[in-house]
């Protein structure tokens, strides 16, 4: 299981960063910022992204020991979004000892 969850989070980190650059390459967010904030559905987007960040925060918190490192990766998880959450993930997969689980990955360290 946790190697299938490597492959999976891996690919899925290689193609949002390969969709972030392609897009950032074609259309400057901060160009249609005010266009894209007046769409009701790009409105509602976003509160469900900062609602998932939050989730995710959470249970980072949970995990992390050391208050720098729970600020940082809280930026991080804001500024990058699930660039920064596939690669916290990831980070703590590939730090399971062999025989660890799901179980394990998803209480403290």
């Amino acid at each position: 299981m946790i190697n299938f969850l490597k492959i999976v989070f891996s690919a899925l980190l290689v193609f949002m960063c390969y969709k972030v650059i392609t897009t950032s390459l074609e259309s400057n967010l901060f160009d249609q910022w005010d266009f894209l904030g007046s769409i009701p559905w790009m409105r509602a987007t976003l509160w469900d992204f900062y609602a998932n960040i939050f989730i995710i925060t959470l249970w980072m918190f949970y995990k992390e020991k050391s208050i720098i490192l729970k600020i940082s990766i809280t930026i991080l998880f804001v500024c990058l979004g699930s660039i920064a959450t596939l690669a916290y993930v990831l980070v703590h997969l590939f730090k399971l000892k062999e025989g660890e689980g799901v179980k394990e990955l998803l209480i403290k360290a």
